[in-house]
């Protein structure tokens, strides 16, 4: 996979893509968007977050890759459903102001064993394990960049 970094425009593409295929809504129209394929998390340091994200969280990482021709960085995880890239870009200082402007859920089986796991690894609890109606459990966290991430445990398992 060949991937590249525009200084104008943040990209990250694999080489030769599967042709988009148009899906159809219950009403017989074509929907062009598809699926949500990726998150992106641009950092100062991306090695830095992409261990934080590795050791303390536990995400398996695929691939690291370099970007650009000033020795960038990037590193993709693959979870089920989306990727997750974590990327150098020298426009990112310091830690996200705004952390509750977006965040990413990761799904678990058992909310409690994952929160309590990640808690003992040293990672900074934003809001312990809570229940929204309908959904199921949620705990927040927050990454050492300042991002906030979520454990969610929505189905019964």
């Amino acid at each position: 996979m060949n991937y590249y970094f525009s200084r104008d425009k943040l990209r990250v593409q694999k080489s030769n893509p599967p042709p988009h295929k148009a899906t159809e809504d219950e009403g017989g129209e074509k929907q062009m968007i598809r699926a949500l394929e990726a998150v992106i998390l641009s950092s100062e340091n991306a090695a830095k977050l992409a261990e934080f994200y590795r050791e303390k969280v536990g995400l398996g990482q695929s691939q690291e890759m370099k970007i650009g021709d000033k020795g960038e960085k990037g590193y993709d995880f693959n979870l089920k459903g989306a990727n997750l890239y974590i990327l150098d870009h020298s426009e990112i200082k310091g830690k996200n102001s705004q952390p509750s402007r977006a965040m990413f859920n990761l799904e678990v089986d058992d909310i409690e064993k994952e929160a309590e796991r990640i808690k003992k690894a040293g990672v900074k609890v934003v809001q312990d394990i809570y229940h929204v109606e309908s959904y199921g459990l949620i705990a927040t966290f927050e990454d050492i960049d300042g991002n906030y991430f979520q454990l969610v445990q929505v189905r019964a398992n």
